[in-house]
Protein backbone atom coordinates (compact mmCIF):
# COMPACT_ATOMS: atom_id res chain seq x y z
CA UNK A 1 0.00 0.00 0.00
CA UNK A 2 1.42 3.68 -0.42
CA UNK A 3 0.39 7.04 1.07
CA UNK A 4 -2.66 7.38 -1.32
CA UNK A 5 -4.84 5.08 0.83
CA UNK A 6 -8.05 6.12 1.06
CA UNK A 7 -8.53 7.89 4.64
CA UNK A 8 -11.75 5.08 5.19
CA UNK A 9 -8.86 2.68 5.82
CA UNK A 10 -8.13 4.23 9.56
CA UNK A 11 -10.06 3.03 12.41
CA UNK A 12 -12.38 5.41 13.52
CA UNK A 13 -13.72 4.99 17.40
CA UNK A 14 -17.47 4.74 17.30
CA UNK A 15 -18.95 7.67 19.83
CA UNK A 16 -20.67 6.85 22.84
CA UNK A 17 -24.67 6.86 22.30
CA UNK A 18 -25.61 7.30 25.67
CA UNK A 19 -24.33 10.90 26.90
CA UNK A 20 -26.43 11.90 29.79
CA UNK A 21 -24.97 12.74 33.20
CA UNK A 22 -25.22 11.87 36.74
CA UNK A 23 -24.58 15.92 38.41
CA UNK A 24 -25.55 17.43 41.76
CA UNK A 25 -26.34 21.18 40.64
CA UNK A 26 -30.14 19.52 39.31
CA UNK A 27 -28.79 20.12 35.15
CA UNK A 28 -29.45 16.66 34.41
CA UNK A 29 -32.26 14.43 35.29
CA UNK A 30 -30.18 11.97 36.86
CA UNK A 31 -29.36 13.51 40.33
CA UNK A 32 -25.98 12.52 41.87
CA UNK A 33 -27.46 9.89 44.92
CA UNK A 34 -25.93 7.49 47.03
CA UNK A 35 -26.65 3.86 46.14
CA UNK A 36 -28.69 4.68 43.27
CA UNK A 37 -26.23 3.50 40.33
CA UNK A 38 -23.83 0.77 39.45
CA UNK A 39 -20.72 1.40 37.82
CA UNK A 40 -19.82 -1.56 35.12
CA UNK A 41 -16.59 -1.69 34.67
CA UNK A 42 -13.99 -5.01 32.86
CA UNK A 43 -10.84 -5.22 34.33
CA UNK A 44 -9.10 -5.22 30.70
CA UNK A 45 -10.67 -1.94 29.09
CA UNK A 46 -8.26 1.14 29.59
CA UNK A 47 -11.15 3.16 28.99
CA UNK A 48 -13.29 1.19 32.25
CA UNK A 49 -10.08 1.41 34.33
CA UNK A 50 -9.72 5.24 34.70
CA UNK A 51 -13.36 5.48 36.42
CA UNK A 52 -12.09 2.52 38.65
CA UNK A 53 -8.82 4.58 39.17
CA UNK A 54 -10.62 7.36 40.15
CA UNK A 55 -13.52 5.85 42.17
CA UNK A 56 -10.83 4.48 44.29
CA UNK A 57 -8.61 7.56 44.87
CA UNK A 58 -11.87 9.48 45.55
CA UNK A 59 -13.20 6.66 48.02
CA UNK A 60 -16.82 6.28 46.74
CA UNK A 61 -17.53 2.40 47.28
CA UNK A 62 -19.32 3.20 50.07
CA UNK A 63 -21.79 5.29 47.35
CA UNK A 64 -21.29 4.09 43.85
CA UNK A 65 -21.45 -0.04 43.42
CA UNK A 66 -19.23 -1.42 40.76
CA UNK A 67 -19.97 -4.68 38.83
CA UNK A 68 -16.85 -6.38 36.74
CA UNK A 69 -17.64 -8.04 33.60
CA UNK A 70 -15.35 -10.66 32.51
CA UNK A 71 -12.55 -10.30 30.23
CA UNK A 72 -14.51 -12.15 26.98
CA UNK A 73 -17.42 -11.16 25.46
CA UNK A 74 -19.20 -11.81 22.28
CA UNK A 75 -21.44 -10.60 19.73
CA UNK A 76 -24.02 -10.11 22.09
CA UNK A 77 -21.54 -7.23 24.39
CA UNK A 78 -19.62 -7.94 27.55
CA UNK A 79 -20.49 -10.50 29.89
CA UNK A 80 -20.40 -11.27 33.52
CA UNK A 81 -19.17 -14.35 33.18
CA UNK A 82 -16.74 -14.41 36.28
CA UNK A 83 -20.07 -14.13 38.58
CA UNK A 84 -22.01 -16.83 40.20
CA UNK A 85 -24.77 -18.27 37.53
CA UNK A 86 -22.63 -15.93 34.83
CA UNK A 87 -24.81 -12.71 36.22
CA UNK A 88 -23.51 -9.73 37.84
CA UNK A 89 -25.68 -10.19 41.34
CA UNK A 90 -27.13 -6.64 41.76
CA UNK A 91 -28.70 -6.17 38.55
CA UNK A 92 -29.26 -10.02 37.82
CA UNK A 93 -27.95 -9.29 33.61
CA UNK A 94 -25.87 -11.72 32.09
CA UNK A 95 -24.96 -9.54 29.37
CA UNK A 96 -24.31 -5.84 29.66
CA UNK A 97 -25.95 -5.55 26.40
CA UNK A 98 -29.55 -6.04 28.21
CA UNK A 99 -28.59 -2.54 30.53
CA UNK A 100 -28.54 -1.10 27.67
CA UNK A 101 -32.50 -2.31 25.80
CA UNK A 102 -33.67 -0.78 28.95
CA UNK A 103 -32.62 2.15 28.48
CA UNK A 104 -33.37 2.29 24.26
CA UNK A 105 -34.89 -1.29 23.11
CA UNK A 106 -33.75 -0.41 19.80
CA UNK A 107 -30.60 0.07 20.81
CA UNK A 108 -27.88 -0.98 17.95
CA UNK A 109 -24.55 1.36 18.99
CA UNK A 110 -21.39 -0.21 20.37
CA UNK A 111 -22.15 -1.70 24.01
CA UNK A 112 -19.21 -0.32 25.85
CA UNK A 113 -17.73 -0.05 29.70
CA UNK A 114 -17.62 1.59 31.81
CA UNK A 115 -21.48 2.00 31.97
CA UNK A 116 -23.49 3.62 34.92
CA UNK A 117 -26.48 1.61 35.16
CA UNK A 118 -29.69 2.94 37.71
CA UNK A 119 -29.94 -0.26 39.69
CA UNK A 120 -33.91 0.02 40.21
CA UNK A 121 -34.57 0.24 37.14
CA UNK A 122 -31.76 -1.71 35.09
CA UNK A 123 -31.25 0.92 32.44
CA UNK A 124 -27.53 2.63 31.65
CA UNK A 125 -27.47 6.13 32.27
CA UNK A 126 -24.54 6.88 30.61
CA UNK A 127 -21.17 5.45 29.05
CA UNK A 128 -20.10 8.71 28.65
CA UNK A 129 -15.94 7.63 29.67
CA UNK A 130 -14.31 11.11 28.48
CA UNK A 131 -16.93 12.98 31.18
CA UNK A 132 -17.68 10.04 33.82
CA UNK A 133 -14.36 10.57 35.32
CA UNK A 134 -14.45 14.09 35.34
CA UNK A 135 -17.83 14.26 37.17
CA UNK A 136 -16.78 11.96 39.59
CA UNK A 137 -14.05 14.79 40.61
CA UNK A 138 -16.82 17.58 40.61
CA UNK A 139 -20.22 16.53 40.96
CA UNK A 140 -19.82 13.84 43.53
CA UNK A 141 -17.71 15.96 46.00
CA UNK A 142 -20.24 15.20 48.92
CA UNK A 143 -19.57 12.01 48.92
CA UNK A 144 -16.07 11.84 48.44
CA UNK A 145 -13.39 10.33 51.45
CA UNK A 146 -11.86 12.64 53.90
CA UNK A 147 -7.96 13.15 52.22
CA UNK A 148 -9.36 12.61 48.51
CA UNK A 149 -6.99 13.97 45.86
CA UNK A 150 -8.54 16.80 43.59
CA UNK A 151 -7.90 15.18 40.36
CA UNK A 152 -9.12 18.27 38.75
CA UNK A 153 -7.90 21.88 39.83
CA UNK A 154 -9.97 24.07 38.75
CA UNK A 155 -6.86 26.62 38.14
CA UNK A 156 -5.09 23.46 36.14
CA UNK A 157 -8.08 22.71 34.03
CA UNK A 158 -6.95 24.04 30.82
CA UNK A 159 -3.91 22.52 30.99
CA UNK A 160 -4.94 18.96 32.06
CA UNK A 161 -7.49 18.99 28.70
CA UNK A 162 -5.16 19.91 26.50
CA UNK A 163 -3.02 17.20 27.61
CA UNK A 164 -5.80 14.86 27.55
CA UNK A 165 -7.08 15.77 23.89
CA UNK A 166 -3.42 15.23 22.87
CA UNK A 167 -2.94 11.82 24.87
CA UNK A 168 -6.42 10.12 23.52
CA UNK A 169 -5.42 11.19 19.97
CA UNK A 170 -2.02 9.97 19.61
CA UNK A 171 -1.54 7.61 22.33
CA UNK A 172 -5.16 6.21 24.37
CA UNK A 173 -6.55 5.89 21.16
CA UNK A 174 -3.56 6.15 19.10
CA UNK A 175 -2.58 2.15 20.15
CA UNK A 176 -6.40 1.27 18.43
CA UNK A 177 -5.51 3.20 15.15
CA UNK A 178 -2.25 1.15 15.06
CA UNK A 179 -3.94 -1.91 16.21
CA UNK A 180 -7.04 -1.93 14.14
CA UNK A 181 -5.28 0.07 10.81
CA UNK A 182 -7.04 -1.67 7.37
CA UNK A 183 -3.74 -0.42 5.43
CA UNK A 184 -0.14 0.25 5.49
CA UNK A 185 -0.08 3.95 5.06
CA UNK A 186 -3.00 4.47 7.91
CA UNK A 187 -1.09 2.14 10.18
CA UNK A 188 2.33 4.40 9.75
CA UNK A 189 0.60 7.48 10.56
CA UNK A 190 -0.81 6.20 13.74
CA UNK A 191 2.73 4.75 14.66
CA UNK A 192 4.66 7.84 13.95
CA UNK A 193 1.67 9.86 15.51
CA UNK A 194 1.72 7.36 18.56
CA UNK A 195 5.79 7.41 18.99
CA UNK A 196 6.35 11.24 18.61
CA UNK A 197 3.67 11.93 21.62
CA UNK A 198 5.50 9.02 23.76
CA UNK A 199 8.89 10.96 22.64
CA UNK A 200 7.72 14.41 24.03
CA UNK A 201 5.74 12.76 26.93
CA UNK A 202 9.13 11.54 28.17
CA UNK A 203 10.58 14.52 27.75
CA UNK A 204 8.05 16.36 29.86
CA UNK A 205 8.32 13.77 32.38
CA UNK A 206 11.65 13.78 32.54
CA UNK A 207 12.11 16.78 35.06
CA UNK A 208 8.64 16.47 36.95
CA UNK A 209 7.33 13.78 38.66
CA UNK A 210 3.75 14.39 36.94
CA UNK A 211 2.28 15.34 33.95
CA UNK A 212 0.29 18.83 35.71
CA UNK A 213 1.77 20.27 38.72
CA UNK A 214 2.95 18.15 41.27
CA UNK A 215 0.38 16.00 42.02
CA UNK A 216 -1.33 13.56 40.71
CA UNK A 217 -3.99 14.68 38.17
CA UNK A 218 -6.74 13.19 35.56
CA UNK A 219 -3.81 13.65 32.94
CA UNK A 220 -2.30 11.12 34.46
CA UNK A 221 -5.01 8.73 35.41
CA UNK A 222 -5.44 9.19 31.36
CA UNK A 223 -1.97 8.17 30.10
CA UNK A 224 -1.23 6.10 32.74
CA UNK A 225 -4.10 2.98 31.53
CA UNK A 226 -2.79 3.02 28.37
CA UNK A 227 0.82 2.78 29.80
CA UNK A 228 0.10 -0.72 31.81
CA UNK A 229 -0.90 -1.99 29.15
CA UNK A 230 1.76 -1.32 26.42
CA UNK A 231 3.81 -4.60 27.24
CA UNK A 232 1.34 -7.17 27.28
CA UNK A 233 -0.92 -5.96 24.89
CA UNK A 234 -0.07 -2.84 22.28
CA UNK A 235 3.72 -3.72 21.86
CA UNK A 236 2.98 -7.03 19.92
CA UNK A 237 -0.99 -7.76 19.42
CA UNK A 238 -1.18 -3.87 18.09
CA UNK A 239 1.70 -3.65 16.41
CA UNK A 240 3.13 -0.39 18.69
CA UNK A 241 6.28 -2.39 18.31
CA UNK A 242 9.32 0.57 18.00
CA UNK A 243 9.69 -0.18 21.62
CA UNK A 244 8.56 -1.80 24.43
CA UNK A 245 7.81 0.61 27.55
CA UNK A 246 10.50 -1.37 29.69
CA UNK A 247 12.88 0.12 26.92
CA UNK A 248 11.84 3.72 27.38
CA UNK A 249 13.55 5.01 30.27
CA UNK A 250 11.42 7.96 31.90
CA UNK A 251 7.52 6.34 30.91
CA UNK A 252 8.82 2.32 32.46
CA UNK A 253 9.69 4.62 35.82
CA UNK A 254 7.13 7.37 35.93
CA UNK A 255 3.98 3.86 35.00
CA UNK A 256 6.14 1.99 37.92
CA UNK A 257 5.85 5.27 39.99
CA UNK A 258 1.75 5.22 39.72
CA UNK A 259 1.67 1.18 39.72
CA UNK A 260 3.14 1.08 43.08
CA UNK A 261 0.89 3.93 44.09
CA UNK A 262 -2.03 2.82 46.01
CA UNK A 263 -5.36 2.79 43.59
CA UNK A 264 -3.73 2.18 40.58
CA UNK A 265 -1.38 -0.95 40.27
CA UNK A 266 -4.38 -2.13 42.68
CA UNK A 267 -6.46 -2.12 39.70
CA UNK A 268 -4.96 -4.42 37.40
CA UNK A 269 -5.03 -7.83 36.15
CA UNK A 270 -2.47 -8.44 33.34
CA UNK A 271 -4.03 -12.20 33.04
CA UNK A 272 -7.77 -10.14 32.34
CA UNK A 273 -5.98 -8.15 29.57
CA UNK A 274 -3.96 -10.33 27.66
CA UNK A 275 -7.63 -12.55 27.58
CA UNK A 276 -9.50 -10.11 26.27
CA UNK A 277 -7.33 -8.61 23.89
CA UNK A 278 -5.86 -11.73 22.60
CA UNK A 279 -9.07 -13.64 22.78
CA UNK A 280 -11.31 -11.20 21.65
CA UNK A 281 -9.45 -9.44 18.39
CA UNK A 282 -9.71 -12.57 16.63
CA UNK A 283 -9.45 -10.71 13.38
CA UNK A 284 -5.87 -9.37 15.04
CA UNK A 285 -5.43 -12.85 16.36
CA UNK A 286 -7.77 -15.78 14.92
CA UNK A 287 -5.44 -18.50 16.80
CA UNK A 288 -6.96 -16.98 19.92
CA UNK A 289 -3.81 -18.00 21.73
CA UNK A 290 -2.77 -16.07 24.84
CA UNK A 291 1.19 -14.87 25.13
CA UNK A 292 2.58 -15.87 28.64
CA UNK A 293 4.65 -12.84 28.88
CA UNK A 294 5.63 -10.54 29.72
CA UNK A 295 7.32 -10.92 33.16
CA UNK A 296 5.16 -8.58 35.27
CA UNK A 297 7.19 -8.61 38.51
CA UNK A 298 9.40 -5.33 36.83
CA UNK A 299 6.41 -3.12 37.79
CA UNK A 300 7.60 -3.52 41.30
CA UNK A 301 11.17 -2.41 41.02
CA UNK A 302 12.39 0.88 42.04
CA UNK A 303 11.71 3.97 39.95
CA UNK A 304 13.63 6.28 41.98
CA UNK A 305 10.91 9.05 40.58
CA UNK A 306 11.04 10.15 44.20
CA UNK A 307 13.66 12.45 43.82
CA UNK A 308 11.81 14.39 41.10
CA UNK A 309 9.43 15.41 44.66
CA UNK A 310 5.79 15.89 44.24
CA UNK A 311 3.20 15.08 46.23
CA UNK A 312 1.28 12.37 44.45
CA UNK A 313 -2.11 13.41 46.68
CA UNK A 314 -1.74 16.91 47.05
CA UNK A 315 -2.44 17.84 50.11
CA UNK A 316 -4.28 14.26 50.93
CA UNK A 317 -3.81 10.67 52.02
CA UNK A 318 -3.86 7.62 49.82
CA UNK A 319 -6.92 5.63 49.71
CA UNK A 320 -6.86 2.30 51.82
CA UNK A 321 -6.86 -1.43 50.50
CA UNK A 322 -9.55 -2.28 47.88
CA UNK A 323 -12.40 -4.22 49.33
CA UNK A 324 -12.19 -8.12 49.34
CA UNK A 325 -14.35 -8.24 46.24
CA UNK A 326 -12.54 -5.68 44.29
CA UNK A 327 -8.95 -6.79 45.10
CA UNK A 328 -6.60 -8.67 41.82
CA UNK A 329 -4.53 -11.12 41.79
CA UNK A 330 -0.95 -9.82 43.60
CA UNK A 331 2.15 -10.06 41.36
CA UNK A 332 4.57 -12.74 42.37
Amino acid sequence: MTATQPATEAFEREPVALTERITDDGSSRWPVEPGRYRLIVARACPWANRSVIVRRLLGLEPVLSMGIAGPLHDERSWRFHLDPDNRDPVLGIEYLGEAYRKADPDFDAGITVPAVVEIASGKVVTNGFQQLTLDLSTQWTAHHRDGAPDLYPEEQRAEIDEINEAVYHDVNNGVYKCGFAKGQASYERAYRGLFARLDALSERLATRRYLVGDTITEADVRLWVTLVRFDAAYHGHFKCNRQQLAEMPVLWAYARDLFQTPGFGDTIDFEQIKQHYYGVHTQINPSGIVPLGPDPSGWLTPHGREELGGRPFGNGTPPGPPADDERVPPIS
